[in-house]
């Protein structure tokens, strides 16, 4: 695609004109579903009482649920599914890839390696702030920069396939350490399997605040990159040609990504195509045009984790499913859906 033809293509579907307006009227309603649904079901009218017993000191049982456990649990998914959507189309801009998100090429699995070695050796505990998320950001950005490195063995830029064998060897590589520290240490396995599954049951006040310094900076690097990724896309020769700084805008876009990715498995586990499917969703209603694109995906992100979150609290009650299981049951057919219809054209977005 020439430069031209992309800038034509971006003006022409940045010009919708409500989409995010009915992306947050959206994200709005599956709070407001996720609030209300549980294994005690509650009226859109006990959200009155709850918040004056709550003002009033007086607490109860409504109050307890709804601004003590559901409140803080919601606000995390939208926070989580926030920062994997922007990490998620990040990626593909940065790779100008369209399978690239944290979970395929290994950012999730480095996250998971640094935050598992932070609670196996219990430093994940400290208080006010936990220092999981920087454990995490460390071994995510690790992933991402051996699952690259690697893959550009192909070419330069990688080709899908590589890409996704890099991504799919340096994952599996860091999953095995985990896997060897959790059982030599012996330390809390059941519960960090768990949390490997990817969960946010018990999420509290603290998780919610712990994890939001992280992912704030992580998307707003990624913000701030987004002029810069559109350039990226058309290709690193154009992109220097006007006068990009493509080596420093790589890695800056990459930090904000795998922070972002990073803030989300300290909280939450390995929670997989959530940063595949928004990107992709979002696409469709505005355009390549990262300015756009990154917000959208986002709330996209967003709307996936409340839904996903909801439906593993509700569907086998009082058992609840690992969100990692929910978003994998739906992602992993969207993945093989795109590489079965669109083949070999798919990985490229220039």
């Amino acid at each position: 695609m020439r430069p031209g033809d992309a800038s034509r293509k971006t003006r022409g579907s940045s010009g919708k004109p409500g989409v995010f307006a009915v992306l947050a009227c959206a994200l709005a309603a599956s709070c407001v579903w996720g609030l209300l649904s549980g294994q005690a079901d509650f009226r859109a009218a006990d959200l009155v009482p709850a918040l004056r017993s709550v003002f009033e000191g007086s607490g109860g049982t409504a109050a307890s649920v709804f601004f003590a456990i559901r409140l803080p649990r919601v606000l995390l998914a939208v926070v989580i599914g926030a920062s994997l959507g922007i990490s998620g189309a990040a990626f593909q801009g940065i790779f100008r890839n369209s399978l690239a998100d944290p979970f395929i090429i290994g950012a999730s699995s480095g996250a998971s390696l640094g935050a598992g070695l932070a609670i196996s050796f219990g430093i994940g505990l400290a208080p006010p702030f936990s220092p999981v998320p920087f454990f995490a950001f460390t071994g995510s950005l690790a992933a991402v920069i051996l699952a690259f490195t690697v893959s550009r063995a192909a070419g330069d830029p990688p080709p899908s396939a590589a890409l996704l064998l890099a991504g799919t060897s340096v994952g599996s590589f860091f999953s095995g350490i985990l896997s060897l520290v959790l059982v030599l240490r012996d330390r809390g396995l059941y519960q960090v399997y768990y949390w490997l599954l990817g969960s946010l049951g018990g999420s509290t006040w603290r998780e919610l605040f712990s994890v939001l310094p992280a992912s704030a900076a992580g998307c707003l690097l990624v913000c701030l990159q987004a002029g810069a990724l559109d350039l990226l896309i058309q290709g690193d020769q154009e992109a220097a040609s006007l006068g990009l700084d493509v080596t420093r805008t790589r890695f800056i876009a990459a930090s904000g990504a795998a922070l972002a990715a990073a803030s989300a498995v300290s909280a939450a586990g390995i929670i997989g195509f959530a940063g595949l499917i928004a990107p992709h969703c979002a696409r469709l209603f505005t355009g390549p045009r990262h300015s756009r694109l990154v917000p959208a995906s986002a709330l996209t992100g967003a709307l996936i984790l409340v839904l996903a979150d909801t439906l593993a609290r509700i569907l086998i009650p009082p058992v609840e499913i690992p969100l990692g299981i929910i978003t994998g049951l739906g992602g992993a057919p969207f993945f093989l859906y795109l590489l079965a219809r669109h083949g070999r054209s798919l990985g490229r977005l220039s």
